[in-house]
């Protein structure tokens, strides 16, 4: 024998499904056996059945939100769905991937690169550094990953093929303690008046948690330079109403203030991409907003997959329409 070695997760199986097996006992009541056997079987899905596009769905049944009963089969669905709306935001970027094979409130890990229990053949994977970081192409791609268990996407603010500038950047709004939604929306209001007086556009979404992400798309500019502008944006904003806004990740000073997350901008850092669920109950979404939809959101975890597809039937435009036309060149801040 020799020492066991780990050789990566069984996609085709619940952890609650892998038991010790035991020598099933020989039947003692034959009329009880034969009317086992004369009971109807019921016939599994066929592979056909399980196939969404070019991925089949092992146990498409299992269910990945157990308090609104939404399966793999559920999710796959959905990203088939939103896709001609999620496709500008996904594809061509690096994206890191938050795993939870057998769903909310199951062991969920994070993911930045290939490893064992993600089939590949519908990925796109770049070499960087001594491993491999992830894309997609398209839905197939999207797909593959239900199929692994990934409950959450997160993007990188770049693209695969010019990693080394950063043409996104986020502003993350985390509500602390004591403070409500007016306030995370007023946070939001009031970075895009700071950066419209710039004469930078800005865009607004859910983050399908708690908070919103104001994103502003730029020229291709290094990293230094774009964490450094978004540094002293959030920098200006905690001085100027330190009692409101809070720059520091510490928890304990939260209290009462809204965290501007400026380190979303950095080459490997990621921001939860738009119209990818959250591995939170309720499976909300992601999801973004005109700007004049602000005030009638009740919570950043509004629309989920339940309610999303509604929504967009009714959207006589994409709010984030022209966001990768603009490539807005960064002001030097004093």
């Amino acid at each position: 024998m020799r020492h066991a070695s780990f050789q990566g997760l069984r996609e085709d199986k619940s952890t609650k499904e892998v038991v010790r097996e035991v020598k099933a006992m020989a039947a003692t009541n034959t009329s009880a056996t034969a009317k086992r056997r004369s009971a109807p079987i019921a016939k599994s899905a066929t592979k056909t059945e399980n196939k969404v596009g070019a991925i089949t769905l092992t146990h498409p049944d299992r269910v990945y939100w157990d308090d609104v009963g939404i399966t793999k089969r559920d999710l796959a669905d959905y990203y088939t769905q939103v896709w001609k709306w999620m496709r500008p935001h996904v594809v061509g970027r690096p994206i890191a991937l938050l795993r939870c094979p057998d769903g909310v409130g199951s062991q969920c890990f994070f993911q930045k690169h290939t490893s064992a229990g993600v089939a590949t053949e519908h990925l796109h994977l770049v070499p960087e550094k001594s491993d491999k970081i992830i894309s997609i192409d398209n839905l197939d791609g999207l797909i593959a990953l239900v199929q692994a268990g990934v409950l959450e996407i997160h993007t990188r603010g770049s693209t695969i093929d010019d990693r080394e500038r950063a043409d996104r950047l986020v502003f993350d709004l985390d509500p602390g303690p004591g403070t409500n939604w007016r306030d995370v929306v007023a946070a939001a209001r009031e970075v895009r008046k700071l950066l419209s007086e710039l004469k930078l556009k800005t865009f607004v979404k859910t983050t399908g948690g708690k908070g919103l992400h104001v994103v502003l798309p730029i020229k291709p500019t290094s990293w230094d330079e774009a964490k450094g502008f978004a540094r002293a944006v959030a920098e200006g904003m905690a001085g100027n109403a330190p009692d409101r806004y809070i720059v520091t990740a510490t928890k304990a000073k939260r209290k009462g203030r809204i965290f501007i997350d400026y380190l979303r901008n950095s080459r490997e850092a990621t921001a939860v991409a738009p119209y990818s669920t959250r591995a939170r109950p309720g499976a909300a979404v992601s999801t973004p907003v005109e700007w004049s939809e602000l005030g009638a959101l009740k919570s950043a975890s509004q629309y989920t997959v339940k309610n999303l597809k509604t929504r967009l039937a009714r959207l006589r435009k994409d709010p984030w329409a022209n966001i990768a036309r603009l490539k807005q060149k960064l002001p030097k801040l004093k």
